[in-house]
């Protein structure tokens, strides 16, 4: 038991990093990811496409690969050349990985909306940024929130894929601990840190579904 106390300080530290970085994550990914689902569905092609391309881009390639890319080429791309610390290049990476899965479950939320509430919002002479923001949208979340609960659950779990930037997340918290300690019990515990995690993402998500299905009633 006293071993087990005397890992938890690490072993919160790393979890500290990890929720950091989950945070950060939602809070520039889904506002990104709703902007590229209304260009996916713009009405000029050029701009159709190009999102279209940078989604397939995102969703094709590992976010492991995105990440070193990143941290290690990317000072060494002609016009940008910007060397990123490890935190920020996570960051980005798991941003722009993200917005992009993102992007795919709020258009398809979008679409799901039937068209004639366009038709309604438009008679009321509402604008398409009100159609959007007044009817839309509001419509759309009840849709989007079991794939969104899906891909924030493995936002969670893919955070440990920072330890390859030698960050000190949980992942890699416990591991040092092994080394030191010679048990497995750290790796354990990190298991039971990200379970709660997800249980607790679950919960909420689950209560949001029960709202929104009380309200269609």
């Amino acid at each position: 038991m006293d071993n087990i106390l005397n890992m938890l300080p690490p072993l919160l530290e790393g979890a500290g990093t990890t929720l950091q970085l989950f945070f950060i994550t939602l809070i520039l990914a889904i506002p990104l990811g709703l902007v590229l689902a209304l260009l996916r569905m713009s009405r000029f092609a050029v701009v159709r496409q190009a999102v279209s391309g940078y989604i397939w881009l995102m969703r094709g390639t590992p976010l492991m690969l995105q990440l070193l890319f990143i941290y290690f080429a990317l000072p060494f791309v002609p016009v940008i050349g910007v060397r990123l610390p490890d935190f920020p290049s996570a960051v980005v990476a798991f941003a722009l990985n993200f917005a992009a899965y993102f992007a795919e479950i709020f258009r398809a939320g979008i679409q799901s909306v039937d068209r004639g509430q366009y038709e309604a919002a438009k008679s009321l002479g509402m604008s398409y940024g009100q159609t959007m923001r007044r009817i839309v949208l509001p419509q759309m979340v009840r849709h989007i929130l079991p794939p969104m609960s899906n891909e924030t659950i493995t936002l969670v779990k893919d955070t440990a894929l920072i330890y390859v930037l030698a960050l000190n997340d949980l992942l890699r918290a416990a591991r040092n601990i092994v080394q030191r300690e010679f048990t497995v019990t750290p790796f354990i515990v990190a298991a039971l840190f990200y379970l709660l995690m997800t249980l607790v993402l679950t919960w909420i998500f689950q209560r949001l579904e029960q709202r929104y299905a009380r309200q269609d009633q």
